[in-house]
């Protein structure tokens, strides 16, 4: 298991991503991890920040998680996926969530979260669900985030679908 979750984590790094689900490296558990580094923190403007609920997340663990809905008002920000890359779209989450499981050491686990993190934590589960954002978007809202540098460049910049 403490394999498993360290190839996660080296793979969640590789592409910069907050979160990742085992389905998504191909190992049919239900198991996701989230870390939002200050590094990643920091990419974001202050004004992003506040409005998303953004805050630094450490590295955490859930084996077998379940979701419960502690708010049901729903906010709608930007979302992408590694399992999506190139592409982000609105999505509409709950603002507020509990997640339980169990660490990486087997013991319970509960985490109330609101904002960014709550975001983090539903798009995981949706995972491990075999539900992708595209699958709940804003469709009119569905963009090729690569676009923006192709067209700024005139078409002469080499956009990469692999890992940094």
């Amino acid at each position: 298991m403490l394999q498993l979750l360290k190839k996660m984590r080296s793979v969640m790094h590789s592409y910069g991503s907050f979160g990742l689900a085992a389905p998504q490296v191909g190992v049919p558990l239900s198991i996701f991890i989230v870390e939002f580094s200050e590094k990643i923190y920091e990419e974001f403007s202050p004004e992003i920040r506040k409005s998303r609920e953004m805050a630094i997340i450490p590295f955490k663990v859930f084996i077998n998680p379940e979701l419960k809905i502690t708010n049901y008002e729903k906010v709608c920000f930007p979302e992408a996926c590694e399992s999506v890359r190139g592409f982000s779209a609105d999505v509409p989450r709950y603002r507020e969530v509990l997640v339980t499981g169990l660490s990486a050491e087997g013991k319970p686990v509960s985490w109330q979260v609101s904002g960014w993190a709550a975001r983090i934590v539903q798009h995981e589960m949706d995972h491990l669900s075999g539900r992708l954002y595209t699958d709940i978007m804003v469709r009119s809202t569905f963009t090729c985030t690569c676009w923006d540098k192709v067209n700024r460049t005139g078409g002469r910049i080499y956009v990469p679908f692999s890992p940094k």
